[in-house]
């Protein structure tokens, strides 16, 4: 089943229909305050309730899987992570009008990360860094190996090598499409030979607290899994340059065919967000040609 499959209303995810699935299922929290939460995901929609809880509720039906995924696994990474990661408190199932499971998770106080909160963006890309070293050592065995359930992130950058190419075709007037494809083509070709290890597969802005200009909890491992972290690297052009993603990169235990493909997530996912957002919002649209600039300029792999 693909996203696009049964997909569920999104207006009709809202604190009415949270209310009654609390209602039917967990009426000890029922009448508790509800509000939607800000800024959203786009797998999920979540509501604090509370002072001390959320609810999350996927956007589609191929995000259910996720759901599964964090309440199997998210109890057993906390334990060994430095940093606090969403507790699962409940499950619930489909009701209401709602076709698929949900979940309740213990609420984590901060802000998502930006440069503007963060009063020393070098020292943050390190304990960014020491939480993904971390996870990496953590027992990979019968973890979840890529899939839908990941977006395919901690596979190989070849699942979407011929979307990549027909996106630099269709921004060849945007773009330097040369060099995107010779990054891009150099990025397949880096070799994996790795053990499968813990990655967080979304490791975004958004997804990142911040609490008193720190980083404070690592949150939504919808997309995580088993395999190559790579992906997980995205984040060294989309919030760091300079001294931050030199910090960033000597932290972690990565080489440079590693930083390569790790450049070739990056450059995958602003190409998509360039083509999609450059007619309707110009903001998004510049930070995406932003992030494929700082990612066809570094040559770090390179040392």
């Amino acid at each position: 089943m693909t996203v696009s499959d049964t997909q569920f209303n999104q207006s009709d995810i809202n604190v009415a229909l949270v209310r009654r699935l609390l209602a039917a299922q967990f009426p000890q929290w029922a009448d508790r305050p509800i509000r939607a939460a800000e800024p959203q995901g786009w797998d999920n929609r979540t509501f604090r309730l509370g002072m001390e809880m959320s609810v999350r509720l996927p956007s589609a039906a191929g995000y259910t899987p996720q759901i599964a995924k964090e309440q199997r696994w998210l109890p057993f990474l906390a334990p060994h992570l430095p940093l606090p990661i969403p507790v699962p408190l409940a499950l619930g199932t489909p009701a209401e009008g709602f076709p698929w499971n949900w979940s309740i998770y213990r609420w984590l106080d901060g802000e998502a990360a930006s440069v503007e909160q963060i009063d020393d963006l070098t020292a943050f890309a390190a304990a960014l860094a020491e939480f993904l070293a971390t996870l990496q050592r953590i027992d990979a065995r019968g973890g979840p190996p890529p899939g839908l359930h990941s977006a395919f992130r901690g596979g190989p950058l070849s699942t979407y090598d011929v979307e990549t190419r027909h996106t630099i075709i269709a921004l060849e007037d945007a773009i330097d499409a040369q060099a995107a494809t010779a990054l891009w083509e150099r990025a397949l070709a880096a070799p994996w030979h790795g053990p499968a290890v813990w990655f967080h597969g979304d490791v975004a802005v958004g997804n990142l607290l911040v609490k008193d200009s720190t980083l404070s909890a690592v949150i939504d491992f919808g997309c995580a899994g088993v395999g190559d972290p790579a992906c997980d690297m995205v984040i060294a052009w989309t919030l760091f340059e300079g001294e931050s993603r030199t910090a960033f990169r000597a932290a972690l235990p990565v080489d440079g065919p590693t930083w390569m493909r790790g450049r070739g997530w990056a450059l995958w996912k602003a190409l998509l967000i360039l083509d999609q957002e450059r007619t309707i919002n110009p903001v998004k649209a510049a930070e995406a040609r932003r992030v494929i600039d700082e990612v066809l300029a570094d040559n770090a792999d390179d040392a």
